[in-house]
């Protein structure tokens, strides 16, 4: 079989940023915060890209938020984007010009979060219902900054508006860079499979890289995507939950890259403790706590453990009590059913 083109560079203004090997890591709200987007990293991935930010309330934040911000940018040696989201052209290119600022590498748009509270006020997919005024939002970013801009978006608002190829050649001609397709319509949300073959087509109208984004869970689904769409590359969301190594393990399987590590036992404990510690540190200890649990859950549904010792720990509000729960949480007696992971290349549902 043959194994598809491992580089992939986006080059503006004399800014080159390298995305390879060509597995992104999605933006996911709640999620790629930045403790997460370094546990990615440490494995390996060719884009990390934060959570989706409200372009307005970034400008206008409190000074203690934009430290935040900055923060959040903390680098490292994988590529790093900030996804900006909004509907007005100038708090679009105030926030590009900020997070630009702040360091980051590139600016994706965000016009695919099929989320109510996002679509009502005329952001995300929305704007595929009207091109003139995502067009008019493309051009400010692009206009603001000097380093690469990328758009993620859908195939159209629903079936009967399919006009992803029309968003995707006007943002070409204004400057994007690459376009990340969610092989599904807005109205779909997250139903049914990906249209990896709808890919296709836009592949083939345009000249800027596209990478595949939808139901790629492991290195079966990236694989069959890329054979669907003919893309650049892929996007991974909910399939990284739970198994930050899934990037650097779907990058070795497809494009040649080393394989990673996968932890297991004292190891997996060890990298656990040391996320949850990172998130502790990253958050404050309430926020911290709160925000760990969901990161704690999926660990521990790949690894499998002692139930009870998994009930501790969602439930624990004493970070030491967590920390010393987690090698019977994670660490399956051998009377406990098969782990998860040993079938990580089985497809999740509803993948970003």
């Amino acid at each position: 079989m043959t194994t598809p083109n491992t580089l992939l560079q986006l080059v503006r203004n004399g800014h080159r940023v390298d995305l390879t090997p060509p597995v992104i890591l999605a933006p996911m709200a709640g999620i790629t915060d930045l403790p997460f987007r370094r546990m990615v990293a440490r494995f390996g991935a060719g884009l990390v890209v934060s959570e989706m930010v409200a372009s307005q309330e970034m400008v206008q934040a409190k000074p203690s938020s934009r430290a935040r911000a900055r923060l959040e940018l903390d680098g490292g040696t994988v590529a790093s984007a900030v996804q900006l989201a909004g509907c007005d052209p100038h708090w679009m290119a105030e926030a590009a010009r900020l997070a630009e600022a702040s360091g980051a590498q590139m600016i994706d748009i965000n016009m695919g979060c099929p989320a109510k509270k996002v679509v009502g006020g005329m952001s995300g997919s929305a704007l595929m219902r009207d091109l003139d005024h995502a067009l008019r939002l493309i051009e400010a970013v692009v206009g603001a900054v000097s380093v690469p801009v990328t758009l993620k978006t859908r195939l159209g608002w629903d079936d009967d508006s399919r006009n992803a190829a029309d968003l995707g050649r006007r943002a070409q001609d204004a400057g994007i860079s690459m376009l990340t397709l969610h092989g599904r319509t807005r109205c779909q949300f997250y139903k049914g499979r990906a249209d990896w073959a709808a890919i296709a087509g836009v592949v083939q109208a345009l000249e800027i890289p596209v990478i595949a984004n939808g139901d790629i869970t492991c290195a079966q689904t990236a694989r069959a995507a890329l054979a669907a769409s003919g893309a650049a590359g892929v996007m991974v969301g909910r399939g990284a939950q739970g198994r930050p190594w899934m990037l650097a393990q779907i990058a070795a399987d497809l494009f040649g890259t080393p394989a990673p590590v996968v932890p297991v036992g004292a190891a997996l404990v060890d990298l656990v403790a040391a996320h949850y510690q990172d998130m502790l540190a990253f958050y404050g200890r309430d926020l911290g706590i709160r925000v760990a649990r969901k990161h704690l859950g999926w660990y521990m549904a790949e690894a499998g453990g002692e139930p009870a010792a998994r009930r501790f720990v969602l439930t624990q509000t004493d970070p030491a009590q967590v920390l010393a729960a987690l090698p019977a949480a994670l660490m399956p007696s051998p009377a406990m059913p098969t782990p998860l992971h040993a079938v990580a290349d089985a497809p999740r549902k509803s993948a970003a």
